[in-house]
């Protein structure tokens, strides 16, 4: 199976796919989302390789890393206006430019579903930028909803 956990030593090609994640959001949204792939962003790899609550997904073809996924459990407790949740988190997903189209998000996404079912999870949520309609398509063909929107207004 082309879709897996990624290994220390392939950090740096992750690196480089969220460096095309973030030129998107820069190029969607620059208001908001600085140009450039700066230190911090790199070096955020490791804060994520090294979190126990994170899990980094790759997909490869013929030995090349051409897409990849940030999960992250999140367990929140019952409060006095919520329910307990535990839910999986995509907190990063992303498709080299040249294999996009091509199912390597679909492949993805179906062993994040597996994943999640093996460690006894109800519900995947994630977040992205209205300005993606290609994402949302892809989201909303994989089964997503929207279930809450952040609106903004210009004063």
């Amino acid at each position: 199976m082309p879709v897996r956990f990624a290994k220390k030593n392939e950090l740096e090609r992750v690196n480089e796919l969220r460096r095309q994640v973030h030129e998107l959001h820069a190029a969607g949204r620059p208001d908001i989302f600085k140009p450039g792939f700066p230190p911090e962003l790199r070096d955020h790899v490791d804060t994520i390789w090294n979190d126990p609550g994170q899990e980094i997904v790759v997909n490869e073809r013929d030995g090349f890393l051409c897409g990849y996924a940030v999960l992250h459990r999140i367990n929140k407790p019952e409060n006095p206006f919520m329910h307990k949740r535990d839910y999986l988190d995509i907190d990063e997903f992303g498709v080299d430019e040249a294999f996009r189209r091509t199912k390597v998000a679909t492949e993805m996404m179906a062993f994040i579903r597996a994943y999640a079912k093996e460690n006894g999870i109800q519900r995947i949520g994630l977040n992205m930028w209205e300005f993606n309609q290609d994402a949302l398509a892809f989201y909303e063909t994989m089964g997503f909803a929207t279930y809450r929107r952040y609106m903004e207004t210009d004063v």
